[in-house]
């Protein structure tokens, strides 16, 4: 006999203000569930302040503590949780670590075109804003400002709830597009994308070098550059004297936002399965994980230089897990952020409604901003490019810029 559905997912609630919420899962492993369920969890804004997980290769255990918010929608991320469960009713014939069997279908695509009359401060956060409470994942982005002052946001989409494509779906958005914006909102049409997003998915189609060579650096050089969070030490180390079959992985860093997806990701990519885990955040910050794992062919990691490459690989995402830097871009001011983007094609969530957010926070307009992949050294990276508005990068010092975007990313608010 199986679980009940409803069981598969539980959630208990905090009982007190300042206790956490406790979220269960407990479905069939397959390789990558961690880090998929990471990401939903941090797709809703859910800081996880401890977490145990444990697997016997079929059958998987999983409890997180999350940080509560009061604008959390439970009954929502219940089910986006479940949605990223294998089926019990997989497991009879289902090969358990074959990442070809757990990759869903490409969702369509749609193209969200709009003009606003004039830009205001906190305006495109106002639009990421409304996206995100309707379940539209922005894909790509493109806005401009004429000359005249008006702005033309394009949006690229994706519907989590797959109904995009209906009548009543497309006026709600406008609806709740218009609610937000008011009379500012001149024109709105939502189509299938076409072509264009092909064209928009490229990006610029060059990097400035210098930041090619320090934000999408993949090592750890002696000497920091600005761009590493020096104050942050991380150490990892590896153990195979505790296990006959497993190879220890003991972290210890400072927290940030999305710190256990950071470090599922990592282990994702490289086909490495987690079979015990746990995980603590202090309140002052620091961080401690210990992880019980083993190669997608169930044994040690003993390789010296397999180990090298997985430490080395973790210690980068965790001092850089994001990239930030601002340049001259002529005679204007550009931020870069660079996000990393899994080997199954996704980025980390709401990246572009932090970014955003920053600036509405920093009282500061954007003039255009793109959002591209580029393959950089041998890896894919999603490259959001925020042109600050002329008139108002002067009165902000770069570094004051940088400090607050990337901290609004790391949840250091």
């Amino acid at each position: 006999m199986g679980v009940l559905y409803e069981d598969v997912v539980v959630i208990r609630h905090a009982e007190k203000p300042g206790d956490s919420t406790v979220i269960t899962v407990n479905c069939p492993d397959k390789t990558g569930l961690g880090c998929d369920l990471c990401r939903v969890i941090l797709l809703f804004g859910l800081s996880i302040s401890r977490g145990d997980f444990s697997t016997d290769g079929k059958w998987c255990y999983i409890v997180f503590w999350v940080v509560d918010k009061p604008t959390t929608r439970w009954h929502l991320l219940q089910k986006r949780l479940l949605e990223v469960c294998p089926s019990y009713f997989s497991t009879s014939d289902i090969d358990y670590y074959r990442p070809e069997n757990q990759q869903p279908k490409e969702p369509d695509v749609f193209l969200l075109k709009f003009w606003c009359s004039c830009d205001r401060k906190g305006l495109l956060h106002d639009v990421t804003e409304v996206l995100f409470v309707l379940e539209l994942t922005i894909k790509r982005v493109k806005v401009s400002t004429t000359p005249d002052g008006r702005v033309m946001f394009l949006f690229f989409l994706t519907d989590s709830r797959e109904l995009l494509h209906t009548k009543r779906r497309q006026e709600e958005t406008i609806d709740y597009l218009t609610a937000a914006l008011g009379d500012i909102i001149i024109s709105c049409e939502i189509d299938l994308a076409g072509p264009e997003f092909t064209a928009c998915s490229q990006g610029a189609p060059f990097l400035p070098s210098e930041i090619t060579e320090d934000i999408f650096s993949l090592e750890l050089p002696n000497g920091r550059p600005s761009g590493f969070l020096s104050f942050n030490p991380v150490s990892v180390t590896m153990d195979n004297n505790l296990s006959p079959s497993h190879t220890l992985v003991r972290i210890l860093c400072q927290d940030h936002k999305g710190l256990i997806y950071d470090i599922m990701r990592t282990l994702k990519d490289y086909n490495i399965q987690v079979s015990y885990g746990r995980f603590y955040a202090s309140s002052k910050g620091s961080c401690e994980l210990e992880l019980f794992i083993m190669q997608a062919d169930g044994r040690k990691l003993i390789d010296p230089s397999k180990q090298n490459a997985l430490r080395s690989r973790l210690r980068m995402e965790l001092l850089r897990p994001l990239r930030v830097g601002v340049v001259s871009r002529g005679p204007d001011t550009e931020l870069l952020v660079a996000n990393p983007v899994e080997l199954s094609g996704r980025g980390r969530p709401l990246v572009f409604y932090d970014i955003t957010l920053a600036f509405k926070i920093l009282n500061t307009c954007i003039f255009s901003v793109e959002i591209g992949r580029h393959m950089i050294h041998g890896r894919e990276w999603e490259v959001y490019r925020i042109l600050l508005d002329e008139g108002e990068c002067c009165s902000l010092p770069r570094k004051k810029v940088e400090e607050g975007v990337r901290n609004r990313l790391m949840g250091w608010e």
